[in-house]
């Protein structure tokens, strides 16, 4: 057994932990023998000290073997995944993953339920009636190989000393560290079993990376990590400072990927699919460029065999796919109002995170594990930054089962957005792209 005592003094002295004390701390934390307090005094010398690469690298990789890892070997070709650090709309896996599918990437992936603003991946899938989240490993991979992709929940033995990590960072202020950040992402990644991973980070207001800065650094130090591992890593960081798209909340961002499938989607969600995909299918090898590769995801879009693949794979995993042309399917909410403008001339910002928050007063997000969210609570926001308004023109229509939360929604979705007389510079989605 490990001396706890003596590795919480080198941190806390700003030595760097060796690899085999590394990995006894995250063994002794998984089967519980290390207990709370010492792993909370570590994770707080670690926040204060920090963690070198190699340090970092042993910590993600002690975590991804904590559990059980996916193999994908079956499944033919290479295998890219793509994860987003979180945003308000983020609705991407749902439109990159047909795409790059459709190019002849296979998509085979993990993703988790929501926590904070609107659910997660899983959450907006369950939106579609009928829809399965919890397959068998054996459709599991039949999914992959007929319909080119599949998407499923993550289960509760990938990299489970991460979630006892997490679970004491979240009580003991010790999240906003970049080697527990970016270990804690990375080993869920490197446990899904792809060969390759495109991140997409986030910065900006509805952000945990608060600056450009912060985001490239996450996005580096991931790219870091998955070269140690042998993977081909791409980070692209975009910004988060107003909502991505025009649709927040579990069922309107499913029809939103939906309409952004059909070539009808807002420009800079289309923008961020086809860049994001782009880069998922050179890394699939099935371009021999980002640039090839986003050449061929325009294509899978305007030729419709993105939708096809989307289609497939709603139904393969249980699905009503009559969706896709009938949105009535969907469940829809007994309650609507429109947040209006307070002023003339254009939007000169929205704040994500205050409409985040409004989508999540309507009942589209948890603010536990373990509450309900309403599927078809949300918000569609009819002006973004730069868009030219009147004073008490509607800027946004909300959505929600519940009247009182209805109310509390509308009040903080209104202070979201500002207004000036110039029209203001369009803020720049793309901001870097390290690889």
């Amino acid at each position: 057994m490990i001396d706890m005592v003596s590795i919480i003094e080198k941190k806390k002295a700003g030595q760097a932990l060796a690899d085999e004390e590394i990995r006894g701390f995250v063994a002794g934390v998984t089967d519980g023998s290390i207990p709370d307090y010492q792993t909370s005094a570590l994770l707080m010398a670690i926040c204060f000290q920090g963690m070198d690469r190699r340090e970092t690298f042993c910590l993600t990789d002690a975590m991804l073997h904590s559990g059980q890892t996916m193999d994908l070997h079956e499944i033919k070709g290479i295998k890219v995944d793509k994860h987003s650090t979180g945003g308000v709309g983020d609705k991407t896996t749902l439109i990159v993953a047909p795409i790059a599918a459709a190019c002849g990437v296979p998509i085979a992936k993990m993703s988790g339920r929501g926590l904070g603003f609107t659910g997660g991946t899983i959450d907006k899938l369950e939106s579609i009636p009928g829809f399965r989240v919890q397959l068998t490993p054996e459709e599991f991979l039949e999914t992959v190989e007929t319909a080119g992709m599949s998407v499923v929940g993550q289960t509760h033995d990938v990299a489970p000393a991460d979630k006892k990590l997490y679970a004491l960072r979240d009580v003991t202020g010790t999240v906003n560290n970049i080697s527990l950040i970016a270990s804690s992402i990375m080993s869920k990644k490197l446990a899904s079993g792809s060969d390759a991973i495109v991140l997409d980070v986030k910065c900006g207001q509805g952000s945990f990376n608060k600056t450009q800065k912060a985001a490239e650094d996450l996005g580096r130090l991931m790219v870091d990590i998955g070269t140690d591992a042998g993977k081909k890593v791409v980070a692209v960081v975009t910004d988060m400072d107003q909502p991505l798209g025009d649709a927040v909340g579990n069922s309107l961002e499913v029809i939103e990927a939906i309409d952004t499938l059909k070539g009808k989607g807002p420009r800079d969600m289309t923008e961020l699919a086809l860049t994001l995909s782009g880069y998922m299918i050179y890394c699939g090898q099935k371009a021999s460029s980002p640039e090839e590769g986003r050449r061929k995801a325009e294509e899978a879009l305007t030729s419709g065999k993105a939708l096809d693949v989307f289609r497939r794979f709603v139904t393969m995993q249980g699905g009503n796919a009559a969706c896709v042309d009938d949105i009535g399917i969907f469940k829809q909410p007994l309650y609507k109002a429109e947040a209006k403008a307070s002023g003339s001339g254009y939007v000169a910002g929205i704040k994500a995170d205050s409409i985040g928050l409004a989508s999540q007063h309507l009942g589209a997000g948890r603010k536990t594990k373990e509450d309900a969210i309403d599927l078809s609570a949300g918000i569609l926001l009819l002006k973004k930054v730069g868009d030219p308004v009147e004073a008490g023109e509607p800027v946004a229509v909300l959505f929600s089962d519940d009247e009182e939360k209805l109310a509390a929604g509308l009040a903080e979705a209104g202070s979201a957005y500002t207004f000036c007389a110039e029209k203001p510079e369009t803020p720049v989605l793309i901001k870097e792209i390290i690889e």
